[in-house]
């Protein structure tokens, strides 16, 4: 399998790390690059507990990726009612949910052609 780029890797690192600051749960990283017609080519996932700890999460991607890259997302989704919050960095697409709303929606399993990764949280 081809190797993501140095700047998409430094991209879903920053994204990870963001996730993680605010202990974000369940962090997966699913690879669609083999997936025809794919509208992205990687997803970052990720939980949250509450609607407060899904928009802390998604702040805390935002502007880890924006001070560290000088990125911002092409677009965000779902910030309104923090259920399930996407944001759009062309290439690498996160999903923030609620953990229920991500059981509810098993969007890994949409994905199951493609390989799929648990991405541990490092403690700091």
């Amino acid at each position: 399998m081809a190797k993501a780029t140095d700047g998409m890797n430094n991209l879903i690192e920053k994204i990870v790390v963001g996730i993680s600051d605010v202990k974000g749960q369940d962090i997966e990283m699913l690879d669609l690059r083999k997936i025809e017609n794919r509208i992205c080519d990687f997803y970052v996932i990720c939980s949250g507990s509450s609607n407060t700890h899904v928009s802390a999460i998604l702040e805390s991607v935002k502007k880890k990726v924006s001070k560290s890259l000088k990125e911002k997302p092409s677009h965000t989704e779902g910030e309104e009612n923090a259920e399930w919050v996407l944001l759009d960095y062309i290439n690498v697409v996160v999903h923030i949910f609620q953990k229920q709303v991500r059981d509810l929606y098993r969007i890994e399993e949409l994905w199951g052609d493609c390989k799929t990764n648990m991405i541990p949280i490092k403690n700091n």
